[in-house]
Order: structure tokens, then sequence, then C-alpha cells
């Protein structure tokens, strides 16, 4: 619903000789003849007129501002409830990466107690391929047929291994794994893929370090490895979230909140009211952190406030970064012969000199008036003239255009 106010440019609580002089000055200004090179001339040029048609009437205002009322209590309570849609959704996402978490824990002290059996059953082995590796002189021939018998019966005990492997799960690939645990989702695929790279990297590094034609060793425990690798992953290069998600909302502040620098009320979704700082360097857009200020789950750390400053609309100013903007009208003759002219700053009325020859458009620039920057100066306040014509034609500057225009003929 427009605001029928902010495009006069005038309170809500404005009278009706105010009205009708902001409706004449606002007219003027965007009247078509005026803005012969903007496509929105003319429908600004009725916006202007359809709601000084509306706040004139005392009847159509009454009527306006309970429409408006309504149409604003809507908009709060729309999103009061998107608040809460996304305080819910921020939950189920902190459930679910709870239970990922618990999961990863889980699975991880099942790895490593395979692990720890299987190199349990490995130790005996290798007590006896160590008491086979020293035989002595006199029985260099049985030692030689021993290791003979060894070299056939190795590929078998490979076989096996393999297929003991693939029986408990070992043949299975990064992604066949990642995807059991953590099920089918973008990150657990990426997750998988980047396991897998370093996995081969690895190989091939050990590969390299081998001597030519040495044999490649089976690995059994591939798989936990793997999990462990991908825990670990979790635990220190990406650890689960330990604070809840960002509480994002905004907040309507005026050009005179940002001057005085004082900070102003917030109402959350769950009916706490926080005050936002407007400290240096706070305009348009700009994000104000409020730490330890937001949701609280359980198992979870509180979140942030994360609050967007957005300035209300300004009848004298508009925002620009840290500069202020504003329009200053001037006559055909002062724009031509140049003038001294009073222009209304933050710090108030200002006297300006307008150069002679000064066109629509052209800006006047007025350092250390705007908002507070972040390098502890202000921007500037940016006076942009605007040529008006008077409010009933002159008989003596039409001749003297037509005489610029057609010539003058005796």
């Amino acid at each position: 619903m427009r605001d029928f106010y902010s495009v006069l440019g005038v309170k809500r609580d404005a009278g009706a000789d105010e009205i009708k002089s902001a409706w004449r000055t606002k007219a003027k200004s965007v009247h078509p003849d005026q803005n012969r090179d903007d496509p929105d001339a003319n429908r600004r040029f009725t916006e202007v007129g359809r709601a000084y048609e509306v706040l004139k009437d005392p009847a159509k205002r009454s009527r306006y501002d309970q429409q408006r009322d309504k149409v604003e209590a809507l908009e709060r309570e729309q999103t009061i409830m998107q608040q809460r849609q996304a305080a819910r959704e921020a939950a189920e996402k902190a459930k679910i990466a709870k239970a990922n978490a618990e999961r990863i824990l889980a699975e991880l002290a099942r790895a490593e107690a395979e692990k720890a059996k299987a190199d349990k059953q490995a130790q005996p082995t290798q007590a006896a391929q160590a008491a086979q590796a020293k035989p002595e002189k006199p029985q260099a021939q049985t030692a030689g047929a021993q290791t003979q018998s060894q070299s056939q019966a190795q590929p078998q005990a490979q076989a096996q291994a393999q297929s003991q492997a693939k029986a408990d799960g070992a043949g299975e690939s990064p992604e066949a794994v990642v995807s059991r645990i953590f099920g089918d989702t973008p990150e657990a695929a990426a997750a998988a893929e980047t396991l897998k790279r370093e996995t081969e990297a690895e190989a091939e590094r050990a590969e390299s370090n081998e001597p030519s034609g040495a044999p490649k060793p089976v690995s059994i425990l591939a798989p936990i490895e793997l999990l462990s690798s991908f825990v670990r992953r979790i635990r220190g290069i990406q650890p689960p979230p330990e604070k809840a998600p960002d509480l994002v909302v905004e907040a309507t502040v005026t050009i005179d909140d940002l001057l005085a620098q004082k900070p102003v009320p917030i109402t959350l979704s769950d009916g706490r009211e926080l005050r936002v700082p407007l400290e240096s360097g706070v305009t348009q857009g700009h994000v104000v952190r409020l730490k330890g200020q937001g949701l609280k789950l359980q198992g979870m750390g509180r979140g942030d406030v994360a609050v967007t400053v957005r300035v209300a609309k300004n009848e004298k100013f508009t925002v620009d970064g840290y500069d202020l903007k504003t329009v200053l009208p001037i006559t055909l003759e002062d724009a031509v012969l140049g003038c001294e002219a009073s222009v209304e700053t933050p710090n108030g009325p200002l006297t300006i000199t307008i150069p002679a020859w000064s066109s629509s458009d052209q800006v006047i620039r007025l350092d250390d008036l705007g908002l507070y920057n972040d390098e502890g100066g202000r921007g500037a306040l940016a006076v942009e003239l605007r040529v008006m014509l008077w409010e009933k034609p002159d008989d003596k500057v039409t001749d003297l255009m037509r005489v610029m225009r057609e010539g003058l003929f005796l």
C-alpha cells in the first residue's frame, strides 16, 4: 500500500495547510514539463495528485488512515510469523546436525573397535613371520623350501583377505561408505570425493616409495581408516556447529537516529526487546550483530542477532551511503544570474551561493554535513538544484523565450 504521506513528504499528523503547501511544491518538482527526460514523470505527477486528493478530504483521509493501520498490522504479523518459521527451521537443522554427530561418533567407536580387533589378530601372524625370517645356516635348504612354500601360499592369503574385506564391507568405495553413514546429500558426496582424492594421493606416494616389483599390500581396514579420516576432518577442520543459527531481523531507523547515534529498540519474535546501537559507520543496509542475543537451542550455545538497518523515508533528505541528498528549487532568473539561497541541512538552515548560469540537476556538495562514517568523519550533503517556473505565466519571459527561439522580427 503506497504511503501518501511519504509521497507528499509530510508527517502523518500534518495539517491541511501543510499538506496543501507540500503538494504544490511536490507537483512543481515532478511536473512532466520540468522532467522531459524522465519516463516516470507522468506516473509520479499522477501519484502526487492522487495523494493530495485523498489527504485533503478529512473523510477520505480518515478511511485511508484506518486502512493503512490494518495493512501495517498485517505486515507486522507476517514478519513475526516469518521469524517464528525461521526459528523453527533453525531448530530442526540443529536437531539434524546433532543426530548426525551422534551417528558419526557411534560409527567411529565401532570402527575403532574393529581396528583394535584386527590388530590383535594380526599380532600372532607377525610373530610367526618374524620367527621364520631367522633360519639357521645348516637348514638353508629347508628354509628355502619354506620360503618357496610361503611365496606360493601368499596369493591364496591375499585372495582370502580380499574376500574377507568384501564380506566386511572393506571393498566399499569412499562414496558408498560416506553415503551409508550420512545419507545421499551434496555435502556427503563432496566429502566422499575429497577423501577419495586424498586416499588415491596417499596410495601414489606410498607406491613411489616402494621398490620396483614389490607386491602391493591389501588393506583390510580401508573403510575404517576412511571413516576415521572423515571424522577427524569433522572434528578438526570442519567442526559441527557449536552455536545456534543467527536470527536475522530488520530495524527501521530515522536519519535523526543515525545523526544522534542513539540506540533504537526492536522486538524479536519471542517477545524480547533489544536495543540496537547506532555507532559510527552505520547506514542504509548495514548489519549490526548483537552477540549472544539470538536463538537458544538445547545442546548449543545461544546464537547472534543480525540486524539489518533500514533508513525510513525523510521528507527533506535521502541517504546515499554516508551522504545525504536534498533538492533546492530555484527560479529561472536565479539560475541565470546566480543568487544567495537558504538550504535546509541536518544542522539547520544554511545560506549557500548559487553560481550564475546554473542548470537543473547541478549538485553543490557541502562537506561534513552527512552521516558519520567508519573513519571518524562525516559524509557530505549533496544539494541538487532544480530550476522551477513561476506558478503563473509571465508575459515578458514568454516574449523573451519566443525571441530566443524564433528570432526578432521587425
